[in-house]
C-alpha cells in the first residue's frame, strides 16, 4: 500500500491511496493516515482511485479517523472509487458516513462549504 499526501488550496490535504486496503496495506500506512487526518478542523480528501481492494479493516481505517476528524470540527471525503471498491462502500452503507465523489472539484467545494 502506498500513501502520498499533498496539500492543496485552502488547506486541503489530499491522500492519494495505491495498493489494497487489507490487513497487510493498513497496517502500513494506518500511522501516516491518521497524522495527516490530525488538526483542529482539518480538511481530508482520500483518492481512493487506485485501490484496488477494500476490506473490513480498510473500512475501519476510514470510519475512525472520519469519525475523529468530525469530532474536530473537520471532514473527509473520498474520490473517485473503482467499481468494485465502490459496490463495497454501498453494501457497507460508507457513503452515510463519509460521501463519496468522482470529481475533485466537487468534494472541494462541498469541503470549503459549510
Amino acid at each position: 500500500m502506498e500513501l502520498i499526501a499533498s496539500e492543496l488550496d485552502k488547506n486541503i490535504t489530499l491522500i492519494k491511496l495505491r495498493g489494497r486496503l487489507d490487513i497487510a496495506g493498513v497496517s502500513q500506512i494506518e500511522t501516516k493516515f491518521a497524522a495527516y487526518c490530525s488538526g483542529e478542523k482539518p480538511r481530508v480528501i482520500v483518492d481512493i482511485s487506485e485501490v484496488n481492494y477494500l476490506a473490513s479493516i480498510g473500512i475501519r481505517l476510514l470510519v475512525t479517523n472520519a469519525k475523529s476528524l468530525r469530532s474536530r470540527n473537520g471532514k473527509m471525503a473520498l474520490l473517485n472509487p473503482a467499481p468494485d471498491v465502490m459496490n463495497v462502500l454501498e453494501i457497507t452503507a460508507i457513503p452515510s458516513i463519509i460521501p463519496v465523489y468522482s470529481q475533485l472539484e466537487s468534494v472541494e467545494a462541498v469541503l470549503l462549504g459549510a
